[in-house]
């Protein structure tokens, strides 16, 4: 039932739990980790097929996924719950890129999930004058467009890796830079598009991006005057741009003028972090302060200051069809003025 690597999938598949273990096994995963992913993938068959009459893991979908999540609290810890979700995951995400199954449920599970261990009360609890202290020490007008726009919109590393100079629509009259926004910007100023599209490998905008963009759906991003007045700042000073996709953030140190990359970005946040006594080399999510802290500093306090989970959801690019559609039509009203209202401010 195994395929060799690089081979076609079959069309039909009896047993896709099988199918993916010796996959894996090809992929040169150990004997042990392979027992941990059938004995959670199969719990995972049972408990469908006994509650919800499901037959096989493909015919499951989100809420049968849920179920089961839900199904293992008071029996394990949340992290363990986390680990048997993650396996989960990487069992539907797998067998969605190979076109065994069409799509995958966990997805959007997940993004749930995170936000659910994200408030785990052991983890690293930063309040928004600590944060606005922490972004006063970073000087370099690069790392300091890159932080505020990561605690200022939720977004992901490699989501900010990808943007270019036309997903950005802003007055830039202070600086001698011009671009033409996307037309997904039209009429809508001060803002940042971020595509669900784009992937590893992929080609955008004529550049072969090195990153993925993990969205559920496009979203654009009010641009408030705080985040405004950094990528000014950054843009006064940015480098020609190597590639004719014209990246909005460029490397200035030893790949001038290319496109910055996740692990670019992850350095810098862990230097500064590291000088502020946020980050520790062991120190596990629960203390250190990543990339995607900032995801989960956006969501918290965002969410806490809205009242409007569904707007953070939109915003963070994880929402379901019935959620986009709400806030997609209503943008300008609804979540650019709930955005600008409520948005927290973190410079001097």
């Amino acid at each position: 039932m195994a395929t060799e690597p690089g081979a076609e999938a079959p069309e039909d598949v009896t047993d896709p739990i099988a199918y993916f273990l010796d996959d894996q096994r090809y992929h040169g995963k150990s004997e042990r980790t392979l027992e941990a992913y059938e004995r959670v993938l199969r719990q995972f068959e049972a408990f469908v097929t006994e509650r919800f009459d499901i037959g096989r893991p493909r015919e499951a979908g989100r809420r049968e996924c849920m179920a089961w999540i839900h199904s293992l609290r008071g029996e394990f810890e949340s992290s363990t719950i986390a680990t048997y979700a993650s396996y989960l995951n990487r069992f539907y995400d797998y067998m969605t890129r190979v076109g065994v199954f069409d799509d995958n449920p966990m997805a959007l599970v997940m993004e749930e999930l995170s936000e659910s261990i994200d408030t785990d009360p052991t983890r690293r609890d930063i309040s928004v004058p600590e944060m606005r202290e922490f972004v006063a020490t970073i000087a370099h007008p690069l790392e300091r467009a890159v932080v505020v726009t990561l605690l200022k919109t939720g977004m992901r590393v490699g989501e900010l890796c990808n943007l270019d100079c036309r997903d950005l629509h802003l007055e830039t009259d202070a600086v001698d830079l011009e671009w033409t926004p996307r037309v997904e910007l039209d009429r809508r100023s001060s803002s940042l598009f971020v595509s669900s599209a784009l992937a590893r490998g992929t080609t955008a905008n004529g550049e072969e991006r090195t990153a993925s963009n993990k969205r559920k759906r496009d979203t654009v991003v009010p641009v408030d005057d705080e985040l405004r007045r950094v990528l000014l700042e950054w843009l006064a000073i940015r480098p020609d741009a190597v590639s004719s996709a014209r990246p909005l953030f460029l490397d200035t140190r030893d790949a001038w003028g290319e496109r910055l990359e996740p692990s670019d970005v992850r350095y810098i946040v862990e230097k500064h972090a590291r000088d502020r006594g946020w980050y520790r080399t062991g120190g596990g999510t629960t203390e250190n302060v990543t990339p995607h802290y900032f995801r989960h500093f956006f969501t918290t306090h965002l969410r806490d200051r809205t009242g409007d989970r569904g707007i953070v959801q939109y915003l963070r690019g994880d929402v379901a069809g019935d959620v986009i559609d709400t806030y997609t039509h209503n943008w300008g009203d609804r979540v650019r003025q709930t955005y600008l209202e409520h948005i927290y401010s973190i410079t001097a």
